[in-house]
């Protein structure tokens, strides 16, 4: 299906998606017209300024005056370069530098029956009927210019399917490695746990370098009845760099949904995770910690939709700013019409190192039900000065102390994620960066 695209609302739009016509058609109808659709719809939208509500505290100015432009050949990276992103406990990586897939650098193993990874390419051509219900229906962009300009350079993508009762306990890891300067890339995957299924995923963004570059990334997610996931999305990206994420994810009944976000690197970056209970008795938890200094700004989105009754949710996110950067998280939690005896917690905790330092906060819940159990709550401070005078009486210098009081305020969100090698990596980030001031 071709679309005639209307001239796009905004210049920098059409910049980004002059690239875009540079992507093959697929053999399958269905997903051309998705991604014709999305063309066009990337073309009515404007790039998000601060006087739209959901970018409010977000100015996207920097990202406006630079250009991007998707790579067509991968740079050579070695296993060598990127030994220090390995996880051993993972049954398989799929490896892509600079939005390009790296079959050298990846490991598929021998993953059990019923499991699947496979390029999105692929998957089109053998299992397009798995894909048909869920890619690009669940992140649709109708409203998000970053999901649509996604969609619209849909090529390079991962799906995961865990077939019916199968439980994968090993993570699949997900390896996104940037290393060019003024490079674009449309990072896609789509997850799918059948009824009764068990995996887990880590979706890792990291750089090579310092250079300045964007990642616009989309994720699915659609767990089954009695299905688990486990997400972690590490972003490790270039202190420079732009990340821009949105995750759609959907509950049947009696589902299970554990997320850990943990963002360390971009110089501006936006992680948005919309989860919507379609199936009653379903549960999430989102873990979320972002430690940032400099002048960095990272802004998390959180949308929990208790559509059915009997959901319940636990999220805490946590954000250490350190220098003049600037945290912002925006968590809401919608108990619709019908969906009672919902059980649903949102906690968000800021630590400052500086004076500089700024966070905005705004936990919302919106309950339409009232048979339910809700509470959310927010704190923003500086290290506890009881904690400190404990630690220098017992002879810590005050430095030393209040490295311990931020590695300990971080640990706690890190520590929950069940991947050993993965624990030890970000905490060895977390302590350096604190020593560093962050």
């Amino acid at each position: 299906m071709s679309v005639t695209a209307t001239k796009p609302a905004h210049p920098y739009v059409a910049s980004l998606l002059s690239s875009s016509a540079a992507v093959p058609q697929s053999a399958t109808a269905w997903f051309n017209t998705r991604r014709a659709a999305a063309l066009e719809r990337a073309n009515a939208l404007s790039v998000p300024t601060t006087r739209d509500e959901e970018w409010r505290f977000t100015d996207l100015t920097p990202l406006t005056k630079v250009q991007f432009q998707p790579v067509s050949t991968a740079a050579a990276v070695t296993e060598a370069d990127i030994a220090g992103y390995a996880v051993p406990e993972a049954a398989a990586r799929l490896t892509f530098v600079d939005g390009l897939y790296a079959p050298a650098l990846s490991q598929l193993g021998a993953l059990p029956k019923g499991v699947t990874v496979e390029l999105l390419s692929e998957a089109l051509k053998t299992r397009a009927a798995l894909l048909e219900p869920h890619l690009a229906k669940l992140a649709n962009g109708e409203q998000d210019l970053f999901t649509a300009l996604n969609t619209a350079h849909l090529q390079h993508g991962v799906v995961i399917h865990a077939a019916k009762n199968i439980a994968l306990k090993q993570p699949i890891h997900l390896l996104f490695v940037a290393t060019r300067k003024g490079a674009a890339s449309y990072p896609r995957c789509l997850i799918v746990a059948d009824a009764g299924a068990e995996c887990s995923v880590i979706e890792d963004y990291v750089s090579l370098g310092e250079e300045i570059y964007l990642t616009n990334a989309v994720t699915e997610v659609a767990v089954a009845p009695n299905a688990s996931v486990r997400h972690i999305k590490l972003q490790r990206e270039s202190g420079t760099a732009f990340h821009i994420s949105n995750c759609a994810v959907t509950l049947a009944k009696d589902a299970r949904y554990l997320a850990h976000a943990v963002t360390f690197g971009a110089r501006l970056s936006r992680n948005n995770l919309t989860v919507t209970q379609q199936g009653e008795g379903a549960h999430a938890q989102m873990d979320g910690i972002a430690l940032i200094g400099g002048r960095q700004l990272a802004d998390t989105h959180t949308l929990m939709d208790h559509a059915q009754p009997n959901g319940t949710c636990e999220q805490v996110h946590k954000t250490i700013v350190g220098g003049g950067a600037h945290a912002v998280f925006n968590g809401k939690v919608l108990v619709r019409e019908g969906a009672q005896l919902t059980n649903s917690s949102q906690q968000s905790r800021n630590l400052l190192l500086s004076d500089k330092a700024r966070v905005d906060t705004k936990p919302q819940l919106e309950i339409f039900a009232d048979d339910v159990k809700c509470a959310h709550g927010a704190t923003v401070g500086q290290i506890d000065a009881e904690n400190l005078f404990y630690l220098l009486s017992r002879g810590l210098p005050e430095a030393a102390a209040r490295n311990l009081l931020t590695y300990a305020f971080g640990a706690e969100i890190i520590d929950r994620i069940p991947v050993p090698s993965l624990v030890a990596q970000l905490e060895k980030n977390v302590m350096a960066r604190t020593e560093g001031g962050v």
